[in-house]
């Protein structure tokens, strides 16, 4: 395959970017997105340039370290993917492909298609746990959880933090993160504790780090690696009331 690149180049956060052409043959159809960018780089290796800085771990969809945007999408044309589990055979020969990164004014450019994406962070430093005394771990089925609850609780811990919801949200808001980490803690009875005190500041934690509101579009469940329900964000802002009232 030949591959017309419009790459997003930025050396460092105080420093201008812009999209840069690059032109790749001898891209495999098998090639995942991020096997072909490391072609590039071995290519910009050779010629003595600049590689092009973008983050991955596993490459297996499962730590959200990668993401960017790919033809204006969050990792991609595919639905319900990470960018590491995208291949080259989702595009044709020839293709042009636009490659940018996450936007957000909480997202900070680092370099290239690196963005910093530490807010998500310091959002579950916040409350995202729960606080118990050290010890032996109590028997597994000495705290009963009903199966409904716990199907529940398990499709909201399935965030990965990639922040694709951020990205593809008009508004740049954190709200289906955020949700997805209160939710998943106040389904349960180990979270259930804690539950007031932690949706307020996590909340706060969210606005104080520039995120935009949600306006329900639902953009961000449908770029959603994981399919995280925006049914969440309405039990954030259930417990969020319901706190309010309780300190009140």
């Amino acid at each position: 395959m030949k591959i017309f690149l419009k790459l997003w180049r930025q050396e460092g956060a105080d420093t201008p970017g812009a999209l840069v052409d690059y032109t790749l043959d001898g891209v495999s159809d098998t090639m995942s997105f991020l096997e072909m960018l490391d072609l590039l780089n071995e290519r910009l290796l050779q010629e003595g340039a600049r590689v092009v800085e973008f983050d991955h771990d596993c490459r297996e969809g499962i730590c959200g370290q990668c993401g960017f945007m790919i033809n204006g999408r969050a990792h991609g044309p595919l639905k319900h993917i990470t960018t590491c589990q995208l291949h080259m055979r989702s595009f044709r020969d020839g293709a042009t492909i636009y490659v940018e990164p996450f936007r957000a004014a909480a997202f900070p450019v680092i370099s290239d298609l690196k963005v910093d994406r530490s807010a998500l962070d310091r959002i579950i430093q916040t409350g995202g746990y729960i606080s118990v005394s050290t010890g032996q771990a109590p028997d597994a089925n000495s705290t009963p959880v009903a199966h409904k609850t716990m199907e529940a609780a398990f499709d909201a811990a399935a965030c990965i933090g990639c922040g694709a919801c951020v990205a593809t949200c008009k508004n740049a808001s954190a709200a289906l993160f955020t949700a997805s980490k209160i939710t998943h803690l106040a389904l349960l009875p180990q979270g259930r504790v804690e539950a007031a005190e932690r949706v307020l500041r996590m909340v706060d934690g969210m606005d104080a780090e520039g995120f935009g509101h949600c306006s329900n579009t639902d953009a961000c469940s449908v770029e959603c690696p994981q399919e995280i329900s925006t049914i969440h964000i309405a039990r954030m802002n259930y417990e969020y009331n319901k706190a309010l009232l309780l300190r009140d």
